[in-house]
C-alpha cells in the first residue's frame, strides 16, 4: 500500500474542483498541495454514506482492491469515478479509509 491523499470533507468551495456525478461529490487534487489534502465538498443530495460525508479519510493505492477489502467494514463497494481508476472505502478500527487501484487489473494498454 502506498498513501495517496488525505481527505477532508468541506462546505467550502475551492479553485480548481471536479464534479464526480456519481458521487455527487466536488473533489481537489491532492497533488496540487504540499500535503497531499484532497477537498471534498458533497452536494446535499449526495447519496454517500454520513461516514464519508462527516470525516477525514486516509486514501492508498493498493494493487488488489479486492483483497484489501477483505474481512474490512464496507462503506462503498468498489466503483469507478473516473476512467482507469476504481476505489471502494471502508472502515477500519474507527477510521475511513479509501482503497484506490490504477487500471482494470488487466493488460490492456487503456488502463495505465
Amino acid at each position: 500500500m502506498k498513501l495517496q491523499h488525505i481527505g477532508i470533507p468541506t462546505t467550502k468551495a475551492r479553485a480548481g474542483e471536479t464534479f464526480l456525478e456519481g458521487a455527487g461529490v466536488y473533489i481537489t487534487d491532492p497533488a496540487a498541495t504540499p500535503y497531499m489534502i484532497e477537498w471534498l465538498r458533497f452536494t446535499a443530495d449526495s447519496g454517500m454514506p454520513a461516514e464519508i460525508k462527516n470525516n477525514t479519510h486516509v486514501a492508498f493505492e493498493v494493487a488488489d482492491i479486492e483483497a484489501a477489502m477483505k474481512g474490512k467494514k464496507v462503506l462503498v463497494a468498489p466503483f469507478s469515478p473516473m476512467e482507469g481508476l476504481k476505489v471502494a472505502f471502508i472502515e477500519d478500527d474507527g477510521l475511513v479509509v479509501e482503497l484506490m487501484q490504477k487500471g482494470c487489473g488487466c493488460s490492456c494498454s487503456s488502463c495505465g
